[in-house]
């Protein structure tokens, strides 16, 4: 179940409700909680967003996939909604995030909620995310053949193609599902599925549905929403959505990005 996210920048629209916890079970188990919503979250980060095919690997690709302008750099203003549903923790936040020159960097506007979910989950997420890229790891996540193996296309009811996407090792940064792309097949409209391996024992069924959009001739991701099963804490639910100010350095037009 994913709820609805934020009426505007408000409280959701429908409150969980949790049940009495020892405090020193909810301290046990919220690192744990908050590891997993970390990898998550993370699962397909903002560099991930192009198939990159022939020229990387010699395997099958999607004959279907153009060539197009990379994602070098952005400036985004991004919001995260997270919660616990067994114990009723929930935690928001509004951060300002910028990629330049191979870097990730990010500054934190405002947040409120839970304290625990904050540190633990989503300023870990965006921690996280800042050391891998720039590290330079973030090519792990790629949608590419030295990560994945790829189906021939089918299509839905709805018209919309999709791809199988099998990962080639066991990876909590891979997913286990498909792409799921626009009618004649040459863009991507979202990767949703399971990962591939779970992050730890504590966790189980952890699914992702990443949306993309076009903005500027560039394909980005537009939205992210993780569930995770927590043993003995029930659901845990990441949401993150992203409002783009620029795209390898030219201005968003803002009415394209909210269609």
């Amino acid at each position: 179940m994913i709820l609805a996210t934020l009426a505007g920048h408000g409280e959701p629209m429908q409150r969980l409700r949790g049940i009495r916890t020892p405090a020193r079970t909810i301290q046990g188990l919220s690192q744990s909680c908050g590891l997993t919503l970390c990898v998550v979250a993370f699962t397909l980060s903002a560099g991930s967003t192009v198939i990159r095919g022939a020229e990387t690997s010699n395997r099958a690709t999607p004959s279907y996939s153009p060539q197009e302008e990379p994602l070098r750099e952005y400036r985004a203003f991004r919001r995260m909604h997270a919660w616990s549903e067994r114990f009723n923790h929930e935690a928001w936040m509004d951060v300002l995030t910028e990629l330049k020159n191979g870097k990730f960097e990010y500054r934190v506007v405002s947040e409120r909620g839970s304290e625990m979910i904050r540190t633990r989950v989503m300023h870990a997420v965006l921690s996280r995310e800042q050391e891998m890229i720039n590290q330079g790891d973030s090519e792990k996540a790629d949608l590419t053949p030295d990560n994945y193996d790829f189906t021939a296309a089918g299509r839905d009811a709805d018209g919309s193609q999709f791809v199988q996407i099998k990962p080639r090792r066991k990876d909590s940064l891979l997913v286990d599902g498909r792409m799921v792309l626009t009618p004649d097949g040459r863009d991507l409209l979202r990767v949703e599925g399971r990962l591939a391996k779970n992050p730890s024992f504590w966790t189980s069924l952890v699914n992702i549905v990443r949306r993309y959009a076009r903005l500027g001739g560039v394909r980005v991701p537009v939205s992210t929403e993780s569930t995770a099963k927590v043993k003995f804490a029930g659901t845990a639910q990441l949401q993150i959505s992203y409002d783009y100010e620029t795209i390898n350095g030219q201005p968003v037009n803002l009415s394209a990005q909210r269609q």
